[in-house]
């Protein structure tokens, strides 16, 4: 997944208690276009800072990710086999690695705005779709759906596909690569060797 289509649909801001009054749609609308007004304005981030980008992205982003499913659903079948001690460095690994995409793709941010499609939802539906499309200058609009569970804090995002291919989807398959490698114990130290390395490249930026 291209980095400025993580950044656009990862883009998920906290908004307190009010969140859990809103249908999911209106959630994704408001936080979506609250964080990129952000990408547009910020100075540093437009500069390139990632350390900027990072803080943006954890304070905005994390609160409406359930990471713990996204690896569950990463993992398939292997996550029953992991323990309490695996499933927690698991997810830690997962989300520090889609923290660091997010925050890259949030430096990279210009002129892309989004279309938001009427929500086809159920009465007392507890997982949707929110669909909607990222219009770029001079392209063709790229189809975005975001998938939410509610839950007791309001709605997650727990899968987002782009153009019909799922970020969970996606992982699985380098996931499953890991594993058969080295084991649930070289997944997780493949993901902390990502993250370092990340975390080098952004400390020179």
């Amino acid at each position: 997944m291209k980095p400025i289509l993580a950044l656009i649909a990862g883009l998920v801001i906290a908004l307190g208690a009010h969140a859990q009054e809103l249908a999911p749609d209106v959630l994704i609308k408001s936080v979506t276009e609250q964080v990129l007004d952000v990408a547009r304005n910020d100075k540093d981030i437009q500069a390139g800072s990632s350390k900027r980008a990072i803080e943006v992205v954890e304070t905005k982003v994390l609160p409406y990710f359930d990471f713990t499913r996204m690896t569950r659903l990463a993992l398939g079948r292997e996550w029953r086999q992991a323990s309490s001690a695996q499933r927690q460095a698991l997810t830690e690994g997962f989300q520090s690695l889609l923290v660091r995409t997010y925050s890259k793709a949030l430096t990279e941010y210009r002129n892309q705005s989004i279309d938001y499609k009427p929500l086809k939802m159920q009465d007392g539906a507890a997982d949707v779709k929110v669909s909607a499309e990222i219009k770029q200058p001079g392209r063709k609009p790229i189809q975005l759906d975001y998938y939410l569970e509610r839950q007791d804090k309001g709605w997650k995002v727990y899968d987002i596909e782009v153009e019909g291919i799922s970020l969970i989807a996606n992982y699985r398959a380098s996931f499953a690569a890991e594993i058969s490698r080295g084991g649930i114990d070289g997944l997780i130290q493949s993901l902390q060797a990502k993250n370092k390395s990340n975390e080098l490249a952004s400390a020179k930026k």
